[in-house]
């Protein structure tokens, strides 16, 4: 019999808890500093980082799905924990060496950033859902009233290991220089994270045998075919030729209906970045949810156990529009943090704009315990909310932090500052959304799926992350221009602002100068020659900026004037006239408002108000069917 802590919560928890801090501290220190990585070291664009970082996320969230299922039938959950841990460290080391060398060979760093991500994603893949299960597996049946205690302190976990990461990288990771931003830093926070992963790992390895085990001291997530902790041969999974057949045949079906509703066309002819994450990624992600639904819900035995099933579904649904808001964090709310908020915190210091995140894990680590005895004390006095309601009180507050964040920034205009006590208040409402909503739902899970596919129903739950994390990449794309592009535009002596309004049109010139200094983002179409012949002339503008920058603080230091800086244009090189009008004719360089569902984005208030209004109206649909999700739940 396996001993346990006061608390009643095995000794194995712990261990659990361990190895996912590790992990979670690679994975959100890579977080922190990845968007920004992307647009000052790659020169990818803040539209393109966001749909990246939401690609990406998606991703990470989608492999569980695989990683479940090749736990469940072959590997089990332990191997898989291994194996993904150590596929992450490899990912890591990947970038670090893409963040030594972007400088010096950009293609081939962009190649290995590539390469990073790619084996990050299926490392996450086989290590998170599998930790997660096993957590509910190490709770007989008579003590699962103990897993939403259970996975809130696991959720500390995560939180612990997010905020110490979202520290110590952006201290050592997210420099800036006389206001630039320092890109030969970012290697440091890569190699922390890497770093970070091998311990996770090497806890797990070293301590699983001893604690990660039934009460009756048997091991827990072994390899399937295998006596279960209780002695009694696992049931597995298994889905007819048929219902696999007709589930392929349906995801094909959605895909290219997801592909053309999102980039308007079938084909593939158009491989920029952006058409790609967005044209290949995200309807891969819509496609596996719809589809997978079908296959699992073709090997339910009876009505009971469908009907739990649909239950996960549906409040997987819902919680999309949570992520997709929630996710906000690393791409378009530390774009802000970075471009149009006052980070000026204690005694003077002005804090990273990617360490402003630190406030979730920190609030996490606050407020998870009370939390977990909030939950605890209701349950007692027979109040408890059930736990479809509990999310829907998780989007409601989502809705609140982002109105609140709205009105804040109404009136700032182009040059305002935001200060960093709103995004604090932003991050301390959404944290407690966040743990009325995840770790809830990863205990519903624990709860409701049956225990032959259990792994794979954690991978469902987690590819509804993967859909919020696609559609928050393409939420933050939309996201408006900062007072920095403004302050840029200006000093290229152009009124964005007219610009973007339509009523001035700016000469080829001019909007090569606007792309020079990244207030709009372009691939400058396909053509190899022409690219590398705009990026040759970008890059020797850039050291030219930069020198008469320096002039110009030297100058006004001696003389102390309240001037503002004005490039002189004439000293810039500029295309051929072929080439501008090649930018113009073939509309290379768009300069225009971002529009969500057919409106127009023209500030930051009617960006975070489109928060406001998905998931306000997700959290009244969702508390209105709670009665009868519950009685679907059939007594769990």
């Amino acid at each position: 019999m396996s001993e346990t802590v006061k608390q009643g919560h095995p000794k194995g928890l712990w261990v659990l808890f361990g190895t996912e801090m590790w992990e979670r501290f690679n994975f959100y220190g890579m977080r922190a500093i990845l968007t920004l990585f992307m647009v000052n070291a790659l020169m990818l664009g803040e539209s393109n980082a966001s749909i990246i970082y939401g690609g990406f996320l998606a991703l990470c969230y989608l492999t569980p799905l695989l990683g479940g299922f090749i736990s469940d039938k072959y590997l089990g959950n332990r191997s898989c924990i291994m194996l993904g841990g150590i596929l992450m460290a490899i990912g890591q080391f990947s970038l670090f060496y893409s963040a030594t060398i972007y400088d010096s060979n950009l293609d081939f760093s962009k190649g290995m950033f590539w390469l990073g991500l790619f084996v990050i994603i299926f490392g996450n893949g086989f290590f998170k859902p599998n930790i997660s299960s096993m957590v509910g597996s190490l709770y007989p049946p008579q003590e699962k009233s103990k897993l939403d205690s259970a996975f809130t302190i696991f959720y500390m976990g995560i939180n612990i290991g997010a905020l110490l990461s979202q520290y110590f990288v952006p201290l050592f990771a997210d420099v800036k220089v006389n206001g630039v931003q320092d890109p030969t830093v970012f290697k440091w926070g890569y190699l922390m994270a890497g770093v970070a992963m091998v311990l996770g790992t090497l806890v797990f390895f070293f301590l699983k045998d001893k604690y990660v085990i039934s009460p009756e001291g048997l091991p827990i997530g072994a390899k399937p075919n295998k006596n279960s902790a209780n002695g009694e041969v696992e049931e597995q999974a298994k889905f007819s030729s048929k219902s696999i057949g007709i589930a392929a045949v349906l995801f094909v079906i959605l895909f290219f209906t997801f592909r053309y509703l999102l980039v308007s066309e079938i084909g593939f002819s158009n491989f920029e970045i952006g058409t790609l994450v967005k044209g290949i990624i995200y309807p891969i992600i819509y496609a596996a949810g719809i589809s997978l639904a079908f296959l699992i819900m073709s090997s339910a035995e009876n009505k009971i156990e469908r009907e739990r099933i649909w239950v996960i579904y549906i409040v997987s649904f819902f919680i999309i529009f949570f992520w997709a808001a929630f996710e906000q964090a690393g791409s378009s709310l530390t774009f802000i943090a970075s471009n149009q908020t006052d980070r000026t915190f204690l005694f003077g210091w002005e804090m990273p704009a990617s360490m402003v995140q630190i406030f979730n894990g920190l609030f996490v680590v606050i407020l998870a315990v009370p939390f977990s005895l909030m939950w605890d004390k209701l349950r007692a006095k027979d109040k408890e909310p059930v736990s479809p309601m509990k999310q829907a009180m998780g989007l409601a507050l989502i809705a609140i932090s982002y109105l609140i964040i709205a009105y804040n920034v109404k009136d700032l205009g182009n040059s305002g500052l935001l200060a960093i006590k709103w995004l604090v208040l932003l991050y301390f409402i959404q944290t407690m959304g966040e743990l009325c909503l995840s770790p809830i739902g990863l205990s519903l899970v624990g709860k409701l799926a049956p225990k032959r596919f259990a792994s794979l129903l954690y991978g469902v739950f987690f590819i509804a992350n993967a859909a919020g994390y696609a559609l928050a990449g393409s939420l933050g794309a939309i996201m408006p221009a900062t007072g920095d592009k403004f302050l840029a535009a200006a000093e290229q002596s152009i009124d964005l602002q007219k610009v973007l309004d339509k009523t001035y049109e700016p000469t080829s010139k001019e909007l090569f100068l606007l792309a020079q200094a990244n207030v709009v983002e372009t691939s400058f179409g396909e053509d190899k020659v022409f690219q590398k012949s705009m990026k040759k002339i970008m890059s020797e503008n850039a050291k030219i900026i930069e020198n008469q920058k320096k002039d110009f603080e030297s100058k006004q230091k001696e003389s102390k004037s309240k001037e503002t800086f004005k490039t002189d244009l004439s000293k810039l090189k500029y295309p051929s006239d072929e080439d501008l009008n090649k930018i113009k004719s073939e509309e290379l360089i768009k300069c225009e408002h971002k529009t969500f569902a057919g409106f127009s984005i023209q500030n930051l208030f009617e960006f975070f108000m489109v928060f406001v209004i998905l998931c306000g109206i997700a959290a009244v649909i969702l508390a209105i069917i709670s009665p009868r999700l519950q009685k679907m739940m059939n007594g769990v």
